[in-house]
Protein backbone atom coordinates (compact mmCIF):
# COMPACT_ATOMS: atom_id res chain seq x y z
CA UNK A 1 0.00 0.00 0.00
CA UNK A 2 2.87 2.62 0.69
CA UNK A 3 4.64 1.76 -2.45
CA UNK A 4 1.04 2.56 -4.45
CA UNK A 5 1.02 5.15 -2.52
CA UNK A 6 4.26 6.98 -3.79
CA UNK A 7 3.89 6.00 -7.45
CA UNK A 8 0.70 7.95 -7.45
CA UNK A 9 2.81 10.68 -5.34
CA UNK A 10 5.46 10.47 -7.94
CA UNK A 11 3.11 10.64 -10.60
CA UNK A 12 0.69 13.28 -9.57
CA UNK A 13 4.03 15.43 -8.92
CA UNK A 14 5.05 15.11 -12.57
CA UNK A 15 1.44 15.79 -14.02
CA UNK A 16 0.74 18.94 -11.71
CA UNK A 17 4.16 20.48 -12.83
CA UNK A 18 2.31 22.67 -15.44
CA UNK A 19 -0.47 23.47 -13.08
CA UNK A 20 2.12 24.61 -10.13
CA UNK A 21 4.37 27.17 -12.32
CA UNK A 22 1.86 28.95 -14.49
CA UNK A 23 1.41 32.36 -11.99
CA UNK A 24 -1.89 32.85 -14.25
CA UNK A 25 -3.24 29.74 -12.47
CA UNK A 26 -2.32 29.74 -9.01
CA UNK A 27 -2.61 33.76 -8.75
CA UNK A 28 -6.06 34.29 -8.67
CA UNK A 29 -7.92 34.32 -5.60
CA UNK A 30 -11.13 32.24 -6.41
CA UNK A 31 -9.26 29.20 -7.63
CA UNK A 32 -8.55 27.68 -3.92
CA UNK A 33 -11.21 27.94 -0.99
CA UNK A 34 -11.25 27.23 2.56
CA UNK A 35 -13.83 26.90 5.14
CA UNK A 36 -14.82 25.10 8.36
CA UNK A 37 -18.26 23.31 9.44
CA UNK A 38 -18.57 22.44 13.01
CA UNK A 39 -21.30 20.55 15.64
CA UNK A 40 -22.06 18.14 13.16
CA UNK A 41 -23.43 15.81 15.98
CA UNK A 42 -25.87 18.54 16.33
CA UNK A 43 -27.33 19.56 12.80
CA UNK A 44 -26.37 20.03 9.45
CA UNK A 45 -24.06 22.39 7.85
CA UNK A 46 -24.18 23.35 3.78
CA UNK A 47 -22.37 24.74 1.14
CA UNK A 48 -23.20 26.71 -1.70
CA UNK A 49 -21.42 27.18 -4.69
CA UNK A 50 -22.19 29.40 -8.64
CA UNK A 51 -19.90 29.70 -11.54
CA UNK A 52 -19.30 33.59 -12.00
CA UNK A 53 -18.49 32.83 -15.93
CA UNK A 54 -15.00 34.46 -15.41
CA UNK A 55 -13.22 31.58 -16.78
CA UNK A 56 -13.40 31.83 -20.70
CA UNK A 57 -12.17 29.47 -23.28
CA UNK A 58 -14.16 30.08 -26.07
CA UNK A 59 -17.24 28.12 -27.46
CA UNK A 60 -20.75 27.48 -25.54
CA UNK A 61 -19.64 25.47 -22.80
CA UNK A 62 -15.96 27.28 -22.11
CA UNK A 63 -17.57 28.58 -18.89
CA UNK A 64 -17.93 25.61 -17.03
CA UNK A 65 -15.78 24.92 -14.24
CA UNK A 66 -15.06 21.91 -12.24
CA UNK A 67 -15.50 22.10 -8.18
CA UNK A 68 -13.38 19.82 -6.41
CA UNK A 69 -14.00 18.86 -3.18
CA UNK A 70 -12.27 18.19 -0.48
CA UNK A 71 -13.17 16.77 2.72
CA UNK A 72 -11.11 16.81 6.58
CA UNK A 73 -11.35 15.71 9.75
CA UNK A 74 -9.98 17.38 12.66
CA UNK A 75 -7.28 15.17 12.95
CA UNK A 76 -6.29 16.47 9.58
CA UNK A 77 -7.30 13.39 7.84
CA UNK A 78 -8.93 13.38 4.49
CA UNK A 79 -11.73 11.03 4.97
CA UNK A 80 -14.11 12.28 1.61
CA UNK A 81 -13.68 13.80 -2.15
CA UNK A 82 -15.50 14.34 -4.88
CA UNK A 83 -16.20 16.83 -7.69
CA UNK A 84 -19.09 19.01 -8.86
CA UNK A 85 -19.79 20.57 -13.04
CA UNK A 86 -20.81 23.97 -12.08
CA UNK A 87 -22.06 25.74 -15.14
CA UNK A 88 -22.03 29.84 -15.44
CA UNK A 89 -24.66 31.24 -13.25
CA UNK A 90 -26.00 27.67 -11.51
CA UNK A 91 -26.23 27.29 -7.97
CA UNK A 92 -25.61 23.89 -6.47
CA UNK A 93 -24.83 22.88 -3.30
CA UNK A 94 -23.84 20.07 -0.22
CA UNK A 95 -25.18 18.92 2.50
CA UNK A 96 -22.12 18.01 4.95
CA UNK A 97 -24.12 15.38 6.86
CA UNK A 98 -25.55 13.80 3.83
CA UNK A 99 -22.68 14.37 1.24
CA UNK A 100 -19.59 14.70 3.03
CA UNK A 101 -19.24 12.69 5.70
CA UNK A 102 -22.30 9.92 5.07
CA UNK A 103 -19.45 7.67 3.50
CA UNK A 104 -16.03 8.60 5.11
CA UNK A 105 -12.76 6.72 4.56
CA UNK A 106 -12.57 5.77 8.06
CA UNK A 107 -15.55 4.44 10.36
CA UNK A 108 -15.73 7.36 12.46
CA UNK A 109 -18.04 10.00 11.45
CA UNK A 110 -16.37 13.65 12.61
CA UNK A 111 -18.13 16.15 14.25
CA UNK A 112 -16.33 18.87 12.53
CA UNK A 113 -14.10 19.18 9.32
CA UNK A 114 -12.60 21.36 6.93
CA UNK A 115 -13.60 21.89 3.54
CA UNK A 116 -11.49 23.03 0.66
CA UNK A 117 -12.36 23.85 -2.62
CA UNK A 118 -10.43 23.71 -5.98
CA UNK A 119 -11.52 24.83 -9.25
CA UNK A 120 -10.36 23.59 -12.32
CA UNK A 121 -10.74 23.25 -16.25
CA UNK A 122 -13.24 19.99 -16.93
CA UNK A 123 -11.95 17.27 -18.39
CA UNK A 124 -8.71 16.88 -19.71
CA UNK A 125 -7.83 19.21 -22.72
CA UNK A 126 -11.29 20.94 -21.56
CA UNK A 127 -13.98 18.69 -22.13
CA UNK A 128 -16.59 20.23 -20.89
CA UNK A 129 -18.42 18.20 -18.60
CA UNK A 130 -15.75 15.64 -17.08
CA UNK A 131 -14.92 16.29 -13.76
CA UNK A 132 -12.60 14.30 -11.43
CA UNK A 133 -10.97 15.63 -7.84
CA UNK A 134 -7.95 13.16 -8.75
CA UNK A 135 -7.24 13.91 -12.06
CA UNK A 136 -3.83 14.78 -12.46
CA UNK A 137 -3.55 16.48 -16.11
CA UNK A 138 -5.48 19.78 -14.45
CA UNK A 139 -5.48 23.54 -15.27
CA UNK A 140 -6.51 26.07 -12.64
CA UNK A 141 -10.40 27.66 -13.45
CA UNK A 142 -11.33 31.31 -12.26
CA UNK A 143 -14.90 32.22 -11.03
CA UNK A 144 -15.81 30.30 -7.90
CA UNK A 145 -17.96 31.53 -5.69
CA UNK A 146 -18.79 29.75 -2.76
CA UNK A 147 -20.60 30.31 1.06
CA UNK A 148 -20.90 27.90 4.17
CA UNK A 149 -23.18 27.70 7.03
CA UNK A 150 -22.48 26.13 10.34
CA UNK A 151 -23.89 25.89 13.83
CA UNK A 152 -22.46 27.54 17.09
CA UNK A 153 -23.09 27.32 20.41
CA UNK A 154 -25.19 30.22 22.03
CA UNK A 155 -25.02 31.47 25.04
CA UNK A 156 -27.79 30.09 26.91
CA UNK A 157 -29.22 27.89 29.55
CA UNK A 158 -29.90 24.96 28.33
CA UNK A 159 -27.43 25.42 25.64
CA UNK A 160 -29.62 26.20 21.74
CA UNK A 161 -27.17 26.71 18.59
CA UNK A 162 -27.64 29.39 15.98
CA UNK A 163 -26.31 29.17 12.45
CA UNK A 164 -24.26 31.60 9.99
CA UNK A 165 -22.72 32.05 6.94
CA UNK A 166 -20.14 33.24 5.41
CA UNK A 167 -18.41 33.19 2.40
CA UNK A 168 -14.91 30.31 1.74
CA UNK A 169 -12.29 32.27 1.98
CA UNK A 170 -9.28 31.59 -0.70
CA UNK A 171 -6.02 29.79 0.21
CA UNK A 172 -2.38 30.08 -0.59
CA UNK A 173 -2.25 26.83 -3.33
CA UNK A 174 1.02 26.07 -3.10
CA UNK A 175 2.62 23.22 -5.17
CA UNK A 176 2.87 19.91 -1.99
CA UNK A 177 -0.74 21.29 -1.32
CA UNK A 178 -1.84 20.58 -4.97
CA UNK A 179 0.06 17.19 -4.65
CA UNK A 180 -1.06 15.87 -1.60
CA UNK A 181 -4.93 16.91 -2.26
CA UNK A 182 -5.01 15.32 -5.80
CA UNK A 183 -3.03 12.37 -4.72
CA UNK A 184 -4.42 11.64 -1.32
CA UNK A 185 -8.17 11.95 -3.17
CA UNK A 186 -6.44 9.22 -5.73
CA UNK A 187 -5.49 6.87 -3.58
CA UNK A 188 -9.29 6.64 -1.90
CA UNK A 189 -10.31 6.19 -5.37
CA UNK A 190 -8.35 3.41 -6.05
CA UNK A 191 -8.26 1.60 -2.12
CA UNK A 192 -11.01 2.92 -0.53
CA UNK A 193 -13.03 0.28 -2.20
CA UNK A 194 -16.16 3.05 -2.54
CA UNK A 195 -15.78 4.61 0.98
CA UNK A 196 -14.51 8.48 0.98
CA UNK A 197 -15.98 9.54 -2.16
CA UNK A 198 -18.80 12.01 -1.27
CA UNK A 199 -21.61 12.94 -3.15
CA UNK A 200 -22.17 15.24 -5.82
CA UNK A 201 -23.56 18.65 -5.81
CA UNK A 202 -27.38 18.78 -6.77
CA UNK A 203 -28.97 21.58 -8.08
CA UNK A 204 -30.45 24.37 -5.44
CA UNK A 205 -29.33 26.40 -2.65
CA UNK A 206 -29.28 25.14 0.88
CA UNK A 207 -29.47 27.00 4.44
CA UNK A 208 -29.35 25.66 7.65
CA UNK A 209 -31.88 26.03 10.30
CA UNK A 210 -31.74 26.56 13.99
CA UNK A 211 -31.90 23.38 16.46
Amino acid sequence: MRLHTALIFAAVSLALSAFAQDANVIAPPDVFQVRYASNLNVGDSYVNITNSGSTDLGGATASNICVNVYTFDASEEMVSCCACLVTPNALVSLSVQGDLISNTLSPATPTSVVIKLLATIPGIGGTPTTCDAAATAVSGAQGMRAWGSTLHALPTAPVTYGVTESAFLPGELSVPEIIHLISFCGFIESNGSGFGICKSCRAGGLAGAKQ
